[in-house]
């Protein structure tokens, strides 16, 4: 099993997307192309600031326009850390996920699901 086959698998198949692309601290270009193309794509007002924040607005559903915003906030970077027998380049290398019994895991990385799963549900939620 691989984690696209994961229920929900709309959050399963963004997050499996987030982990081919590397994202370490300090170098997110790619991720951060990759949610401004995710807006676009779903015709979502998508901007980005000078500091490299994206927001992607959805309109409210109709007949809701007068409920209180709700604000969805993720950080793209992910820790960079590995086991000293694994060779991984963190800033070109995809991460390898791995199911463990009832657990996704990365082949001896870490994971960045600290917030790439958040970032994930959100796109689940704006598609």
């Amino acid at each position: 099993m691989t984690i696209k086959e994961l229920e929900p698998k709309a959050i399963w198949n963004y997050f499996y997307d987030i982990t081919q692309i590397p994202r370490p601290s300090k170098k997110e270009e790619a991720i951060l192309r990759y949610l401004l193309d995710f807006g676009k794509k779903h015709n979502l007002d998508t901007k980005q600031d000078r500091a490299g924040n994206v927001l992607i607005t959805k309109p409210a559903t109709p007949g809701k326009e007068n409920l209180p915003t709700v604000i969805l906030q993720s950080h793209v970077d992910m820790v960079c850390e590995k086991n000293s027998d694994i060779t991984h380049d963190f800033e070109n290398d995809p991460i390898e996920t791995i199911i463990d019994g009832d657990w996704v895991k990365a082949n001896g990385t870490t994971l960045g699901a600290d917030d790439g799963i958040g970032v994930a549900a959100q796109l689940a939620l704006l598609a």
